[in-house]
C-alpha cells in the first residue's frame, strides 16, 4: 500500500517511487486482495504492482529507502555496502513519529479493520513524506 499511496502524492515526472520486500516468498504476485481493496476504497489502484525482492542494487538505484517495521530495517541495512548506504535507510512512521522507530504494524493475519487502519497510517505518514520530498527536491 505505501508505494501506491506516495506514488499517489509525488508527481511522476520528478519522483519514482517503487517497493520491495525483503524476502522472496511473494515475488511477481499482486498486492495481498485486501490491501487492493482497501487502496480501491480510497481512490487508488495498487494492482498494476508486482512483489519484488529487495537488493543491494536498490542502494545505487534509489535515494531514500523507507522501511515498516525494525525486521526489515535490520534486513536491509545487512545488505548495506556503506555507511552512505545506510545513511539512506529510515522507518517510514519516523515522519509520523519522528525518532521513534515505530513499526507499520502488519495485518495479514488480523481482521480486515486492520488493513483500513494501516492504509490512514500510511496515508498520513506518506502525506508528510511527501511534502518533505518536494521542498527538498523543488
Amino acid at each position: 500500500m505505501a508505494e501506491g499511496i506516495l506514488a499517489s502524492k509525488l508527481p511522476q515526472d520528478k519522483f519514482i517511487v517503487d517497493s520491495a520486500g525483503t524476502g522472496n516468498y511473494h515475488t511477481g504476485r499482486q498486492p495481498d486482495q485486501r490491501s487492493i481493496l482497501v487502496a480501491q476504497k480510497n481512490g487508488l489502484d495498487i494492482t498494476h504492482q508486482k512483489a519484488r525482492q529487495f537488493s543491494s542494487k536498490d542502494f545505487d538505484e534509489f535515494d531514500y529507502i523507507y522501511v515498516m517495521d525494525s525486521s526489515n530495517y535490520d534486513n536491509v541495512i545487512e545488505l548495506a555496502k556503506s555507511e552512505a548506504h545506510k545513511a539512506k535507510v529510515d522507518m517510514i512512521l519516523n515522519h509520523l513519529f519522528p525518532g521513534e522507530n515505530v513499526d507499520v504494524p502488519d495485518p495479514y493475519y488480523g481482521l480486515q479493520n486492520g488493513f483500513d487502519m494501516v492504509y490512514e497510517m500510511l496515508d498520513e505518514t506518506c502525506t508528510i513524506l511527501a511534502q518533505k520530498l518536494q521542498e527538498k527536491h523543488s
